[in-house]
């Protein structure tokens, strides 16, 4: 059953982007735009250029951020704000994700690749605020992204994760494979499947995943 795979997790850890909500608000739309008007402006090259390293760093280092910083010595603070100034509006809360998170037992922390303070606000508009026991940038990671193991690394350490009693909810499949390798349950939530060996659950509905788990617990 899906709840006996489970029933250890004391941790759980939420990626942010498109997985506490829906792909559908696209969101990320707007925030790749400011990174390639970032790119196109801090390096001087057009913006065909730039869109393309802003997806060949994200592709080859796990963040544009990331890219820019190993390649062009970037200072990452003025970046993370101009790429997170966006419109939240288009976020809409969702009482059903809050209630299945909230009934989750032990320890609840966010994990992005984006900047905390973005990611506030982002739990802001989705209803979510408050709940979380820590929320973790790139900062806290010393800069390393998701799915360096550094990054995982420092934030675990951080935040108390015991990676054995853990599960990882991603929309990134290859975010998954480190905390998979460490013995966290991991879970892809994205609208299809993604299949891989470090990929052990799927879904499309948050919502309806945990409040499944949680009433196979409860029978």
């Amino acid at each position: 059953m899906l709840a006996d795979a489970f029933s250890h997790v004391a941790h759980w850890v939420f990626d942010l982007d498109n997985t506490l909500y829906p792909p559908s608000a696209r969101l990320f739309d707007q925030i790749e735009r400011r990174m390639t008007d970032f790119v196109a402006r801090t390096l001087e090259v057009p913006q065909e250029e730039a869109n393309h390293l802003r997806d060949h760093y994200w592709q080859l280092y796990g963040t544009t951020l990331a890219g820019l910083m190993h390649e062009h010595g970037l200072e990452p603070g003025p970046y993370l704000d101009e790429v997170h100034d966006i419109d939240f509006d288009v976020l809409e809360p969702d009482p059903d994700l809050r209630a299945a998170i909230a009934a989750l037992p032990g320890h609840k922390i966010v994990f992005t690749n984006g900047s905390a303070p973005y990611a506030e606000q982002v739990l802001k508009a989705r209803g979510l605020a408050g709940l979380f026991d820590g929320i973790f940038g790139v900062e806290h990671a010393d800069y390393h992204p998701k799915p360096q193991p550094e990054a995982f690394a420092a934030v675990f350490a951080k935040a108390g994760v015991v990676p054995n009693r853990a599960a990882m909810f991603e929309d990134d499949p290859r975010n998954l494979a480190v905390p998979h390798g460490l013995g966290m349950r991991t879970v892809h939530v994205a609208p299809s499947p993604a299949p891989a060996p470090h990929i052990e659950h799927h879904t499309a509905d948050l919502p309806k995943f945990l409040k499944a788990l949680r009433a196979q617990r409860h029978r």
